[in-house]
This record gives structure tokens, sequence and C-alpha cells, in this order.
């Protein structure tokens, strides 16, 4: 069985995150697929940004959802990273999934809603998805479980995956209660007994940050139906000589 490659906030070892020099250099380096982040701005617009706040990644302060949409493409979210990068903006939703629309490239869009739980972001979300007709390559991913519920009343024809970063006894039965088809778990709770017993309930297993070649390495003789990781272009060279 093949692992798919997702580009973590694009390549955000070599790039700003979450901008579309991230996700362009993604596609340059290989990569199956791109793992991005998305929230709600003041006027409901969904944004790519990991964080709550625009403090780390931006010349800006505050929370996203404080700002309208024209008030965060004024932010420089890339000089940050490298002067190079200067200039960089907030991606809007939208934008990318345009550019990824003619692309051969799976999504994983993480709905930021663990933390602020934005009104009817799983339903804004899955329209754009569904707008842009790429459900049948998209996975909505959450750590939220009250959103697993609300995403379980969507269209099926989209993959829903429960985030995970601890144990959870009878997990799989759980997940699938939540409704979620995937599980995206930390790389320390990766383990054979859980692969095999997600499989046998055709549920998706994906490890998440998956740097170093020798985690790599062991995703992919477990089976693991993906990794996420920040140097894809590292991912794509050890798959091509261990994970096939």
């Amino acid at each position: 069985m093949s692992t798919t490659i997702f580009a973590h906030r694009g390549t955000s070892k070599y790039a700003p995150e979450n901008t579309m020099a991230a996700f362009h250099l993604a596609y340059q380096q290989g990569s199956d697929g791109i793992e991005t982040d998305v929230h709600l701005t003041k006027d409901h617009i969904p944004v790519l940004m990991h964080d709550e706040r625009v403090n780390r990644t931006t010349n800006g302060s505050g929370y996203i959802k404080d700002f309208t949409f024209e008030q965060l493409q004024q932010l420089d979210a890339g000089a940050w990273f490298a002067s190079e990068f200067a200039g960089s903006q907030i991606v809007p939703l939208d934008e990318f999934l345009e550019w990824i629309q003619d692309k051969p490239l799976y999504l994983n869009i993480e709905l930021k809603n663990n933390k602020i739980d934005y009104n009817h972001l799983e339903m804004i979300v899955y329209n754009r998805v569904s707008h842009y007709h790429l459900l049948h390559r998209t996975t909505l991913s959450t750590f939220n479980p009250t959103s697993l519920r609300r995403l379980k009343h969507l269209n099926r024809n989209v993959g829903v995956a429960l985030l995970l970063s601890k144990r959870y006894k009878k997990l799989v039965p759980m997940a699938k209660d939540l409704g979620a088809n995937a599980i995206h778990i930390k790389f320390r709770l990766l383990n054979q007994l859980l692969v095999d017993k997600c499989h046998q309930e055709n549920m998706a297993v994906r490890v998440y940050t998956v740097n170093k070649p020798g985690q790599m390495q062991r995703c992919f003789a477990m089976g693991s139906d993906g990794i996420f990781t920040d140097v894809p272009k590292v991912a794509v060279h050890y798959h091509n000589q261990f994970g096939a």
C-alpha cells in the first residue's frame, strides 16, 4: 500500500507556512497533497492560517475573528520567515482552491475550531470545496468532536478525520460514532495494532508531523495511509526508496 505525502501547511520548512509560496513549492517538490488550516474573518471569509491570532506569522496582532478580510490583506505574512518572502499575503480559501483545482493533489483542510468554534465553519468550507468540484479528493479534519458531529450530516462524499494528540480507549469505535472515516494521529501514537484496527473498519490512518527519515520509514512500514510533513522533498525521496 502506498502512503500519501501531504505538505504540512505547504513546505513550511522552506517557505512561510500557509502562503501561496509554500503551496507552489510543495507542488514542485512532488507532494501528493497539501494540508492547510482555515479560520473565519469577522465578515465570514475563510482564510488559511494555523494560529487563532496573526501575531506569530504576520506583522500584525490580534485574533483573525476580529479582522475583516480586507484588513487582513494589509498584513505581511512572509517577511517574518525571510526577506525574500516579504509582501506575501494571508490566503483566502477560494484562492487556494482555485489554484489547486487543475493539479493532481489531495487536500486536507483542518478546521481550526477547537479553541474558537466559528459559527457555520463546516458548511462554509464544505460549500466552497463543493463549488470547485474538489469533494472527491478532500478530507476535512478537526480536533473538535462537536464539529465532527456537524460534519456527519453533510454529504458523505467528503473525507472526515478526527485529529488526535493523545491516547483514547476504544478510539476506533469513538471516531466512527462521531462520523469520522479517518484518524489523524501524532507520530508518537502510531502503532501497528491501531493501523490494523482502523483498516479493518475501512478507516484511513494518517500521521503528523513526520520530518525525520526514520519516522517516515516507520510510517511506510506500518501501512499508514498518509503522513503530514514540513519537508515533502525528503519524504518523497524516502518514499521512492522504501515506501512502495
